[in-house]
Parts: structure tokens; sequence; C-alpha cells
């Protein structure tokens, strides 16, 4: 684990600041194709107490209603539910594409211990999800017992097998650009398919400069070992300029020939229509 007690990010907050202010200046000079994308990436979600079978299933028809062939429109990404649900989203998705995604592993908090965590997980997976997001162990990671994470992230990931596993690392509670490069890093070589912000669970979700760095982790693994892993911004992501800005990030830190749902992904409860609605209007 020393390699990880020892890591740094190598620019200090201003630093990334001021990289970040270049980067997300620079708009994209097809807004039209951008937005499609984005829109084809986006994970629906929907993860309250009071979710329902009616709202969950008001949201897999809503997010059926966001493909348009005509106008060259793909669907959504993904649903995200509860475990609870998956088998319901499973069912009112079929033949259209979209994935079914769960968040488990004892979301949005992580403190509960491995085999309650697996087993959730585990029953998600039997539930037909396609796509897990689970959360670390904040506050492990912040207590420095990162032995804890790392084993966590690696039973999971051995639990998944073929399941996409998208490991959220909660960056607003890490807070610091070396934490959040520490569990990026930690979680890509415990065999994350996706590092992820945010849970939405907290007052600080998504920001540019969680993403920035967890982005160069990404950059870096790549140099490395040739392996991509991909990255979603969640929490807080709500307007269409917020997400043109983490698309510009993505692309140019990790590379444009990546920028598709296979590798880049926004969670949301309220941005799809704003982008669907925007891409009509061109």
């Amino acid at each position: 684990m020393e390699q990880y007690k020892n890591a740094t990010f190598p620019l200090q907050p201003a630093e990334i600041d001021k990289e970040i202010e270049k980067i997300v200046a620079e708009q994209p000079a097809d807004r039209g194709a951008v937005l499609r994308q984005l829109l084809h990436s986006i994970d629906n979600t929907t993860l309250e107490g009071s979710d329902t079978d009616e709202r969950v299933i008001e949201l897999c028809n809503k997010s059926k209603r966001f493909c348009n062939p005509e106008k060259n429109i793909l669907p959504v990404a993904a649903v995200c539910v509860y475990p609870t649900f998956v088998s319901l989203v499973k069912q009112q998705l079929k033949g259209t594409g979209i994935h079914t995604a769960s968040v488990a592993g004892a979301f949005p908090s992580g403190q509960s211990p491995l085999h309650v965590k697996l087993a959730e997980i585990d029953f998600a997976i039997e539930q037909g999800a396609d796509e897990i997001d689970m959360v670390i162990s904040r506050g492990a990671m912040l207590q420095g017992d990162y032995q804890q994470v790392y084993d966590e992230i690696c039973a999971i990931r051995e639990l998944c097998c073929d399941v996409h596993l998208k490991v959220i690392l909660e960056t607003g509670e890490l807070q610091t650009p070396d934490l959040i490069y520490r569990a990026s890093k930690m979680a890509i070589d415990a065999g994350a398919d996706f590092i992820k912000t945010s849970t939405g669970k907290i007052s600080v979700g998504a920001t540019y400069q969680a993403a920035y760095v967890m982005l160069t982790a990404i950059a870096e693994n790549i140099k490395e070992t040739k392996k991509m892993v991909g990255f979603k911004a969640a929490g807080g992501v709500s307007t269409v300029e917020q997400a043109i800005a983490y698309a510009q990030l993505f692309k140019k830190i990790v590379g444009e020939k990546y920028f598709s749902n296979q590798w880049f992904r926004i969670g949301t409860s309220r941005l799809t229509e704003k982008i669907y609605n925007e891409i009509l209007a061109i």
C-alpha cells in the first residue's frame, strides 16, 4: 500500500483551477455532436427513499422516449436504481439497448461489513443488473486504511465478473487532490471499469477539480498499462453547460477517441430532457 500512501498529485489546487479554466473555455467545434453523445452517455437515475414502482416505470418510459432515430438521437446509456427495482427496470427496458444499473454495497455511506455489501451486490446481479455502482469506504480511506479499501474493491470486482463495476469515490468527502488521486489509482488497480465522482447524497457532488484529478489518473493508467478505465460525473450535474465542460475535460485529458458511453457517463435525474430539447432545437 506504500505506493498509494506516498502518491501525491503533481499540481496544487490553484494550478488545477487554471488548467480547468483553459480547457473549459474551449467550446466544442460541433456542439450538436457533443450533445448527442452526452445524451447517449447519461445514466438516467432515481435514488430516493420515496421511489415507487410507478416512479421507476415512469423513468423507464421517459428514458425510452428520448431515443429519436429520425434526429440521429441514440438512447441514454442506462437507468440507475436501487437493487429492489432492478428486475422491474430490466423488464421495462427489454429490447431497448438501455442498460440496467444499480447502486449497491451499502450505498451511499459505505458503512457496512463487507459480507453485507457483497450480499446486496449479489442480489442486484441476480435481479438482472448490467452495471453496479459501488461506493468506497471513505472512513477507512480518510484514516489511512488503504488495504481495507483496496481489498473491498477487489472482492466486489471478483463477484461482479462480467458485470460492469463503477467505483464511487465520494470526492466531496475526500476533499484534497492527493486523496482523490490515491483513491482513483487504487480503484483502477483493484479492477474498476469506471471511477465515479459522487453519490449525489452529500452537499458537494461532482466538481471540475475532482474530475481533473480522476481523469489524470485514468490518462496515466493508459500510458502505463495500455488499459482504459471509464469516468462518470454524478452529483449536481444539472445544466447543459456543466455537462459540456465535463466532456471537454475528458476529451482533453484522456483523449477524444475515448469519448463514448463505453468510457464516459453522466449520472443525472434532471439533465436528460434539457439536452434532448436543445438537440431538437438545433
